[in-house]
């Protein structure tokens, strides 16, 4: 059994697909991380280079073992070249309500 058959076996079970959907935003950023520094031609110890730090410290940045600042991902994307912007999305949850939607 390859990976991804072992994968999707994993997500038939409820319980480890709530887990892993709700780790989606954290691997939708690691992927990002990655393809600015690929796009940028860069790397690990590039990035670490122009960031001041160590290559091990990008290294877990970019598999997802630290709890990186903003300041540590702005300052990541700028060594890549790019500007970081935070884009907020509602939640599809019944429990929530959307700005604005409240009477008063």
């Amino acid at each position: 059994m390859n990976f991804n058959e072992l994968k999707q076996q994993a997500l038939t079970n409820p319980q480890v697909k709530s887990a892993y959907d709700a780790m989606d935003a954290e691997f939708a950023l690691i992927h990002q991380l990655l393809t600015m520094r690929q796009q940028a031609g860069l790397t690990q110890q590039q990035v670490a280079e122009r960031m001041g730090t160590k290559k091990s410290n990008i290294s877990r940045l970019e598999r997802g073992n630290s709890n990186p600042s903003w300041s540590t991902l702005t300052n990541y994307a700028k060594a890549c070249g790019f500007q970081l912007a935070l884009v907020a999305t509602a939640e599809s949850s019944p429990d929530l309500k959307t700005p604005g939607s409240a009477k008063s």
